[in-house]
């Protein structure tokens, strides 16, 4: 069964545009965690408008379960990560005024940048995720770097899943299944939700984790966050 992640940049977003501590970033990670999420995700960019450094660095020691920190390894980002030491860094090519991210990276243009990234995260103990889009080159470049899993970005499948599901699944199978053949492990976030996630876990059982946020934490709105874990939960226990 595939792990859930919940990403909680929009709740540091929620925070962020009163001040002060409400909601609490640290609770609400400890919260999640209490009620079944098996991993924290975390997306610091630059400007801080959501996650922040100082966030970064308070939720390490609290993190029970699998830390996830997601972002573009510019020298900032990864001073930071080498320093929190996390299970788990997701390398993502944001841009810095990039609303969410949209696309995964070009590792074979890219292959001599990410291999020297990634063993610089490896060195100390860091799992490495490479984002990709559900391009099976992406996927084989993003072994030849190093990488221990990749992640697929599955804005796309969200998009097209509304409409004709079968051809959803389809356009990702070529990369997923190179991901299995490789020995890659595999990862997948972006637009994952109550409607969707269940058939992208059952067409790829060999899913390790999925990171979601917004549209988890826009259901926590409605079912609170306990509900919401739990029904993300059986949507991936349910895919077996």
């Amino acid at each position: 069964m595939a792990r859930l992640s919940v990403n909680i940049n929009k709740v540091a977003t929620l925070r962020n545009a009163r001040g002060g501590n409400l909601p609490d970033v640290e609770q609400f990670a400890k919260d999640c965690e209490r009620f079944g999420a098996e991993g924290i995700t975390v997306h610091p960019r630059p400007d801080e408008r959501h996650i922040t450094r100082a966030d970064v660095y308070a939720l390490k020691p609290l993190v029970s379960t699998e830390f996830n920190i997601e972002g573009n390894p510019e020298p900032a980002f990864m001073d930071l990560v080498l320093a929190v030491k996390p299970t788990q860094v997701t390398l993502v090519p944001d841009a810095h005024n990039q609303l969410t991210s949209n696309h995964g990276w070009d590792t074979k243009a890219h292959l001599a940048k990410l291999t020297a990234i990634i063993q610089r995260f490896k060195n100390v103990g860091i799992r490495v995720s490479v984002f990709v889009d559900a391009d099976a080159e992406m996927v084989e470049y993003a072994a030849k770097a190093g990488a221990d899993r990749v992640e697929l970005y599955t804005g796309p499948y969200a998009e097209l899943y509304d409409h004709d599901p079968e051809a959803a699944i389809a356009q990702y199978r070529p990369a997923a299944e190179k991901a299995h053949e490789l020995g890659l492990g595999l990862n997948a976030g972006h637009d994952l939700n109550l409607r969707n996630l269940k058939a992208f876990a059952q067409a790829f059982p060999w899913l390790d984790e999925v990171s979601i946020g917004h549209a988890l934490i826009a259901d926590a709105l409605y079912l609170g966050i306990e509900e919401t874990i739990k029904q993300y939960k059986y949507a991936l226990s349910n895919s077996n």
